[in-house]
C-alpha cells in the first residue's frame, strides 16, 4: 500500500517537472524575442544619441565655447556604451 502510494506521487512529481521544463522552455523563447526587438531598439536609440550629441557638439563649437571636447567626449561615452551593452547582450543571450 505504502508502495503504490510511493509510485504515485512518483509519477505525478515526473510529469509535474515535465510540465515545469516546458513552461521554463516557452518563457526562454519568448524571452529571446524580447532581446532581439530590445537590441535593435537600444541600437535606434544610440543613433539618435548620436545625432542630437553631434548637434549640441556642432552648436558648441559655432558658439566658441572651450569646452567643446569635453562634450564631444560625454556624448561620444554614452553612445558606445550604450552601443556595447547591445552588443554583449545580443552576443550573451544568442539572439
Amino acid at each position: 500500500m505504502v508502495l503504490s502510494f510511493i509510485a504515485v506521487v512518483l509519477l505525478a512529481n515526473a510529469a509535474a517537472a515535465q510540465d515545469g521544463n516546458a513552461g521554463i522552455n516557452q518563457a526562454t523563447s519568448e524571452v529571446k524575442g524580447y532581446f532581439s526587438a530590445s537590441t535593435s531598439l537600444m541600437y535606434a536609440i544610440g543613433a539618435i544619441v548620436g545625432l542630437v550629441g553631434a548637434i549640441k557638439v556642432y552648436k558648441k563649437w559655432n558658439d566658441g565655447d572651450h569646452d567643446t571636447g569635453k562634450v564631444a567626449s560625454a556624448w561620444m561615452g554614452s553612445l558606445i556604451f550604450l552601443v556595447v551593452v547591445a552588443t554583449i547582450l545580443k552576443s550573451f543571450f544568442g539572439v
